[in-house]
């Protein structure tokens, strides 16, 4: 295209912006309005690559926004993220780094990942770990992870053991079996299910969801660490250099 198609192309979308005050004014005929939408669907048409470029610069300027939206987000979330009462905790409690983490009990990544968080912890003794229960995969995740925070509300101490055996549960999570697991694991079944019914075990879940959508996490495993939001199933090398990282940070 020439210098001249260009600046007429430029033209012509300078007076598209405009046609809605040109139009309250009258400025421009039909035919003129009609003239101006040809020469902008004629360049178009000519040079398609125009329309890819455009997209692409909208959706990496969208992606940056959306970056300083978490960042903005995680910055103010952070005291609910790493020291809210009500979300389970292992590892050291007073440790120097804090690991959250956002999780489904079905999630076959989140039981991948489960072995090398452990062994993180085993060898990095300084480490605090906050538990999300983030059921997003129907409702034998929302059994589990009801089951899960009451066992927090009803034994604390029983907590890891609990969780550690649903994350090494193969299969489906049916409350008949969830329920087996807690019995196993020297649990009162009865007290358990009266907990799993209390509003605040919904209340949790649902705040769990809305620091979610706060933080652009759709999927599990998700992890906080430091002010970095990890998205998926990582590495105990890519865990180890994040918490060094946070650290230093």
């Amino acid at each position: 295209m020439s210098l001249v198609g260009f600046a007429r192309f430029f033209f012509a979308l300078f007076i598209l912006a405009a046609l809605p005050a040109l139009a309250a004014e009258d400025a421009l005929s039909p035919r003129q309005k009609q003239a101006v939408e040809e020469v902008v669907r004629e360049y178009l048409l000519h040079n398609p690559e125009v329309l890819v470029e455009a997209i692409r610069a909208l959706q990496a300027r969208q992606e940056a926004e959306d970056r300083d939206r978490v960042q903005k987000n995680l910055a103010s979330l952070r005291g609910e993220l790493e020291n809210d009462p009500t979300s389970p905790v292992g590892g050291d409690p007073r440790g120097d780094i804090t690991i959250v983490e956002f999780f489904d009990y079905r999630c076959g990544f989140c039981k991948r990942v489960f072995p090398t968080l452990m062994t993180l912890m085993k060898f990095d003794g300084k480490i605090r770990y906050a538990f999300k229960e983030f059921p997003i995969l129907g409702p034998d995740s929302m059994v589990a992870a009801r089951a899960a925070l009451a066992v927090w509300k009803l034994d604390k101490a029983k907590y890891l053991a609990f969780h550690s055996a649903l994350m090494k549960n193969k299969g489906q999570l049916p409350e008949r079996k969830v329920m087996k697991i807690a019995a196993k694991n020297g649990l009162d079944v009865g007290k358990l299910r009266q907990i799993m019914a209390d509003p605040g075990i919904e209340r949790v879940i649902q705040k769990n969801y809305q620091l979610a959508e706060a933080l652009a996490i759709t999927g599990t495993p998700a992890f906080i660490i430091g002010k970095r939001v990890v998205r998926g199933a990582i590495d105990l090398e890519a865990l180890e250099r994040l918490v060094a990282e946070a650290r230093k940070g």
